[in-house]
């Protein structure tokens, strides 16, 4: 439930920010870590995934294109997700969010979340994301207008270890 709570909220104050942001940029968004995202101390790590989203979700409406993408009768999916921990979140911490686009080719997008907290970088999510139209992938290109020179080294990566 503190899931979707954390998505509407977010959804409700990034709408102030509608269009901020441009595609390239990156967009910031904070959390409190709540007894209901942690074990006993720290964060769950499936709060981190949590957090991605909602952040994903927030960056689609700081660009000015979630909107845009449901007009289109068009959905975003998440096909992959991997964190990297650098260290722990304790609970009552306030966690900031970095979204960023870092890569997109014909079929899907990638995300970078970093989340830090006062003592620094405690982890980094990559998310791979496709734009669906009923069963057909849509280029991230449609909605997304941004070209890629090269693929990321932490992309690369990331592909190896799906395909492992």
């Amino acid at each position: 439930m503190s899931g979707l709570l954390r998505n509407i909220i977010a959804f409700l104050l990034g709408l102030a920010a509608y269009g901020s942001k441009t595609i390239e940029g990156v967009t910031e968004l904070n959390f409190w870590v709540t007894p209901f995202d942690s074990g006993i101390r720290v964060l769950k790590s499936d709060k981190y995934l949590q957090f991605a989203e909602t952040a994903q979700l927030d960056y689609l409406i700081k660009v000015g294109k979630l909107f845009t993408i449901i007009n289109a009768g068009a959905s975003f999916v998440n096909v992959a997700q991997i964190v990297k921990f650098s260290r722990p979140v304790s609970i009552f911490s306030c966690v900031r969010v970095e979204t960023q686009l870092v890569y997109a080719d014909e079929k899907c997008a990638y995300f970078s979340h970093l989340l830090h907290t006062r003592k620094g970088q405690s982890a980094e999510v990559l998310v791979k994301m496709k734009f669906k139209m009923g069963r057909i992938t849509v280029p991230p290109s449609s909605f997304l207008p941004m070209s890629f020179s090269a693929i990321p080294a932490s992309i690369l990566g990331f592909e190896s270890a799906l395909t492992a």
